[in-house]
């Protein structure tokens, strides 16, 4: 079983290396190592977890069951509509990325998690330096920052547990990310909610656990009121020009020239419009598409459909998550991906001992608001670690320590002498080694 946790660790930190090219001039292996790797990811996922699931989360995780059974019945079906090479590949690619929630079952062990963190944070920042040349004059290249330094991202809710040196590295990371990313608005708004919410644990006698079940709950209404209200023409969030006064503009590289991009510009609404428009009229809307089809798309179908050979004006995949869980698996599938994103905060929130998980049950719902507006459907670090979060909130050994607790597990990922609290015990045990 160690020798198992140890090669998964080693394939997600490459994974972090290869999915960066996307993002800077190198080319780092092509789609067959990629689906390599993400075989082995989900083997190794499986084959741990199904010792480690049974005992934690357990039941608890039952709406993590019933979104994996439905997502591979959307595979299967795939399997059966798929026409063309490009339907293939979109199928095998996309249904690896269905089954991450597998992760779920591993993230009830704290040591693994804790060893997975140490391992990265011992590593991949000085690699990190390597990529930086090569994202000069790069289409995105800003976002090479976001993705790659998605274990910041998580660790920054538990800010206020970390020694002081280690506290510092975490927001100079953060600020990094934030400043080289101003067009990248989605790992900029990611950053500061998880660091609002890291610091909310320094005014925690103010903010009172029922204050943040009310911030929760309205996280998860939010954007369904507004999906509501833009279908029906009344208000439409994404325009922000309409109530946002000022010019607020940033350099973005495009094309190979440096151009100014709007930073409130309205990107997302005719998103909506073909992809909600696509499912009426091809009467999927309930059960979905598949992983193998796409969503009608007049903006990038035409060039599709000839640059891809397809004669099919599809677009494979949309920049907003739930976009694509509609697309590929229908109303059923997003009905059950918010069960599990409900059910992992209300954990969180009422059923822990510490302050710190309250915080990752809100994170949890904004996580779950932000598939409306971005979070990219792809195997790479950032949705991982978002199942993983999501694992820790259904993982009862979490959930059972208190803040001080939690303090040993987080300083124990840069600080040997915390880890003697810790051991690699058999998961019928308590992971936990209280001295």
């Amino acid at each position: 079983m160690k020798q198992k946790q140890n090669w998964l660790i080693w394939l997600l930190l490459f994974l972090t290396l290869v999915r960066v090219n996307t993002y800077t001039a190198l080319q780092i292996g092509n789609t067959t190592l990629w689906w390599v790797i993400e075989f082995l990811i989900i083997l190794l996922v499986a084959n741990v977890g199904k010792k480690i699931g049974r005992i934690d989360p357990g039941k608890d995780a039952n709406s993590v069951k019933y979104l994996l059974i439905w997502n591979t019945i959307c595979i299967i079906r795939g399997f059966v509509i798929a026409e063309n090479y490009w339907e293939w590949k979109n199928l095998v690619g996309t249904g690896f990325m269905l089954l991450i929630p597998l992760i779920v079952y591993i993230s009830g062990n704290p040591f693994f998690i804790q060893k997975l963190l140490r391992k990265w944070f011992k590593y991949m920042p000085w690699l990190f330096l390597v990529f930086i040349p090569f994202t000069i004059g790069v289409e995105h290249g800003a976002d090479l920052y976001g993705k790659y330094f998605v274990p910041v991202l998580f660790l920054l809710p538990f800010i206020f547990l970390l020694p002081v040196r280690y506290r510092f590295f975490i927001l100079f990371i953060s600020m990094l990310v934030i400043l080289f990313s101003l067009d990248a608005r989605s790992n900029i708004i990611r950053f500061l909610v998880a660091g609002i919410l890291g610091c909310s644990f320094y005014f925690r006698r103010l903010i009172r656990p029922k204050f943040l079940r009310i911030c929760s709950f309205c996280l998860f209404i939010i954007p369904i009121v507004l999906l509501v209200l833009g279908i029906s023409g009344q208000f439409n969030v994404f325009k922000m020009n309409e109530y946002i006064n000022g010019d607020y503009t940033t350099r973005v590289v495009e094309n190979g020239e440096m151009r100014e991009a709007s930073l409130t510009a309205d990107t997302r609404t005719f998103l909506y419009v073909e992809v909600i428009e696509s499912a009426l009229k091809n009467e999927y809307a309930l059960f979905g598409r598949t992983p193998a089809r796409g969503y009608d798309s007049i903006a990038f179908g035409d060039f599709l459909a000839e640059d891809l050979g397809t004669g099919k004006n599809e677009r494979f995949g949309s920049e907003v998550a739930i976009h694509n869980i509609f697309t590929w698996n229908g109303l059923i599938g997003v009905f059950l991906y918010f069960l599990v994103f409900y059910k992992a905060s209300f954990l969180a929130l009422y059923k822990s001992n510490s302050y710190t998980m309250k915080l990752l049950g809100v994170f949890v719902a904004f996580r779950w608001l932000f598939a409306f507006v971005e979070d990219f459907t792809v195997f790479e670090l950032q949705y991982i670690f978002l199942w993983i979060t999501i694992g820790i909130c259904y993982s009862t050994k979490f959930r059972e320590m208190d803040d001080y607790e939690l303090k040993l597990w987080v300083r124990g990922i840069f600080d040997k002498r915390y880890r003697e609290y810790y051991s690699d015990i058999p998961e019928t045990t308590s992971y936990l080694v209280q001295n």
